[in-house]
């Protein structure tokens, strides 16, 4: 019984294996089909050739200087098209050698790669290790032009459909092609041309055996095995090549022993100097420029070279040890010339020119005097530098004594603090504070009475910015680094100059010129002095922590900053020092070639001849060491004083008083002034001075008189 059991059930299990073969073959058939179907689908749909040359990897960036030299190159780079006849040999032997030995023989998926891997994927279950060795160099083809590199099943599906269909409609020569010129390298580059050019300084149709090997050994791994990263694994990777070249017969043994990649010379690293604080500043402005993502992009910038030079060199013989420096030139149209956000890019790199927010001391008092001149004020007012006391604030001067009665061009000249403080409390702090917005200033500003000293945190490039507009004659300046921009020969975005917000009168500008120019012919600026007419301002916060100095001349305007990012004090740093010698130090060169242009208004030096105040002999600040870091007043005998040998025993020198008229030095003329200015006589002749008062007024009565002016007394505008 047992045994016709047995017979009977053999011949069923026999009738369900052969419905499941003929199932499964079935289905094969049909998989088949549809593949075939998928293919032929898909050769229809690819690109031409020239199509599949021409196809992105990604964006890439050239920037250039004005003068058209490329300073920078972002993102992935491209070197010339090699056609497969300009490829060498070695190149193309090596390549198929490392990445696909049987590309010759096989229809775009290697079966034998494909089992390989998959025995591999079996042995190293469970590690979480991506199945290798898999991918054609026809499947990295498809891969590179129409994939991501996200692993999945799905997406090594598409790549195998993708690598049949292109095997079908392109020859091998092509598909090596495409393959030599498209995949990535490290670097940043892509094809061997751009590889060649990135590691030796040379394109790719000189590539020797052994450059070839290095080169070909990178694809596996381009981090890792980069001979700029790592030229031990470079070079062993390259051996493994080698290797491989001669195993295949695609060099001989003597061939293979003579080749040497440790012997190959790689080109220097590109040094990492200052431009790139400006392309930093520059090209992350591109996102609201422009809206183009994947075409390569051509990038024309506002960037001087010879004055970048000379601005980095400037800031690295000027800025104090331990410190930092910054500098910022601007160009009457707005263009931004020149940046250097700080002393050595490579170890730092932060750009304190566009990013550090300082208090900028009296170079803040540009912004106090333009009120004052646009409420009515002259630059002949008379005011008086006398005790003041604001809502519990008393400024005091940085010589430490009050001179009476002065005009508006003198206190400016040597930075008096009181007069300052009292056109402030005149205009209104308030109207300081949005004069300074006006102008440009985009961080907070207080309205607290010490603002009017420069309290409030800034950029330097705002401050030049600033600085810029007085010197376009109250026309506002907006500062750019981008003048055009191109994709593939078509212009997408070209820069147009604004010219029609006018912040200030013309006549508010002209008189803020001439005390600007006093200030450096006369005050605290001096060290600016470059041979030709200079208008500008100095500043140096509290204890020495902050120095600036931002001018104008031949419509080039400047600001230089120098401190510490930590904000701790440096001796002997003042606006008057370093920041005013590195400002001179660029302009020089800088305006070389500029013609010499002079200001509107005509140079008048203090009506009396005032001593300067102790920055511009003794190395003092201009406002500094009587105000803390938040604007409240310090006792000058508890003020710290630098220690920098500028004083014996520490002491302040004591300032003259105000000379009386029998003590007044004789006055010095016009046709002096004219000569130390190299400059032409006015023609009109000189108005014969009113002699003034033996004794100044009580200061009470002469502020009410001199300083707080009624509407009558304001000009129309």
């Amino acid at each position: 019984m047992a045994r016709k059991k047995s017979s009977q059930t053999r011949p069923s299990w026999r009738r369900r294996f052969a419905l499941a073969l003929k199932i499964l073959v079935g289905l094969g058939v049909l998989a088949l089909i549809g593949l075939v179907i998928a293919v032929y689908v898909a050769r229809a749909q690819l690109p031409s050739f020239d199509d599949m040359k021409s196809s992105p990897n990604g964006q890439m960036i050239r920037v250039h200087a004005a003068d058209g030299t490329v300073i920078v190159s972002l993102g992935p780079s491209y070197g010339e098209w090699l056609d497969y006849q300009q490829i060498p040999t070695v190149m193309r032997d090596a390549m198929v050698a490392v990445e696909d030995r049987r590309f010759r023989s096989h229809l775009g998926v290697d079966p034998i790669g494909l089992a390989r891997s998959a025995k591999l994927a079996f042995e190293n279950r469970g590690t979480g290790r991506r199945l290798q060795g898999a991918s054609t160099i026809t499947q990295q083809v498809a891969r590179t032009i129409f994939l991501s590199n996200k692993y999945d099943v799905g997406r090594k599906a598409r790549e195998a459909i993708l690598a049949l269909a292109m095997e079908r409609k392109f020859s091998k020569d092509q598909i090596l092609e495409l393959y030599l010129n498209k995949v990535y390298f490290g670097g940043g580059a892509y094809g061997i041309d751009a590889a060649s050019r990135r590691f030796f300084g040379h394109g790719a149709n000189t590539l020797s055996l052994s450059e070839a090997a290095v080169i070909a050994g990178l694809v596996k791994a381009p981090s890792r095995y980069s001979p700029t990263a790592d030229a031990e694994a470079a070079v062993g990777r390259a051996g493994v090549v080698i290797q491989l070249m001669q195993e295949t017969g695609k060099i001989t043994a003597a061939e293979a022993a003579s080749a040497n990649p440790k012997s190959v010379a790689l080109a220097p690293e590109p040094k990492q100097n200052s431009v790139r604080y400006f392309t930093d500043w520059a090209l992350p402005q591109l996102e609201t420029l422009i809206d183009e993502t994947t075409r390569p992009l051509e990038v024309w910038t506002t960037l001087d070279l010879n004055m970048q030079r000379a601005a980095d060199a400037a800031i690295r013989a000027n800025a104090p040890r331990n410190a930092q420096g910054a500098l910022v030139s601007i160009d009457r149209d707005g263009a931004v010339r020149a940046m250097v956000g700080g002393t050595d890019y490579v170890s730092s790199n932060y750009n304190r020119a566009t990013q550090a927010v300082r208090q900028p001391g009296s170079a803040w008092k540009l912004f106090v005097y333009l009120a004052a001149l646009e409420a009515g004020h002259k630059v002949e007012d008379k005011v008086v530098d006398a005790p003041i006391n604001i809502n519990g604030w008393s400024p005091r001067n940085a010589s430490g004594a009050n001179r009476g009665e002065m005009t508006l061009r003198t206190a400016f000249a040597y930075s008096v603090n009181t007069v300052a403080a009292k056109l402030g409390q005149e205009v209104g702090f308030g109207t300081v504070a949005d004069m300074a917005r006006r102008f440009g200033i985009t961080t907070p500003v207080d309205t607290h009475p010490a603002m009017v000293l420069g309290t409030s945190d800034v950029r330097l490039l705002d401050m030049t910015r600033a600085f810029a507009s007085v010197a376009n004659k109250g026309v506002a300046v907006t500062p750019y680094g981008i003048t055009k921009v191109t994709a593939q020969g078509e212009t997408i975005y070209a820069q147009a100059v604004d010219t029609s917000q006018v912040l200030v009168a013309p006549y508010v500008a002209q008189q803020m010129t001439d005390l600007l120019q006093t200030a450096v012919n006369t005050g605290t600026g001096k060290a600016a002095q470059i041979g030709r007419p200079v208008a500008g301002k100095t500043g140096t916060t509290s204890s020495n922590k902050d120095g600036w100095f931002v001018g104008f001349s031949s419509g080039l305007t400047t600001g230089v900053w120098m401190g510490r990012d930590d904000a701790k004090v440096v001796p002997g740093l003042q606006g008057g020092t370093a920041p005013a010698r590195a400002f001179a130090a660029f302009m020089k060169p800088a305006v070389a070639n500029r013609p010499v242009e002079q200001f509107d208004t005509q140079v008048t030096l203090p009506e009396w001849q005032l001593e300067p105040d102790e920055e511009s002999y003794f190395g003092q600040p201009d406002n500094g060491v009587f105000v803390d870091a938040d604007g409240n007043p310090i006792d000058p005998g508890t003020a710290p004083v630098p220690d920098d040998g500028s004083q014996e025993g520490g002491e302040r020198m004591p300032m003259p008083a105000q000379p009386t008229p029998e003590q007044n030095p004789e006055r010095l003329d016009q046709d002096w002034i004219d000569k130390v200015l190299d400059r032409t006589p006015a023609p009109a002749p000189r108005p014969t001075p009113v002699p003034r008062p033996a004794a100044a007024p009580p200061p009470d009565r002469t502020v009410e008189r001199n300083v707080i002016r009624s509407q009558d007394a304001r000009p129309t505008q």
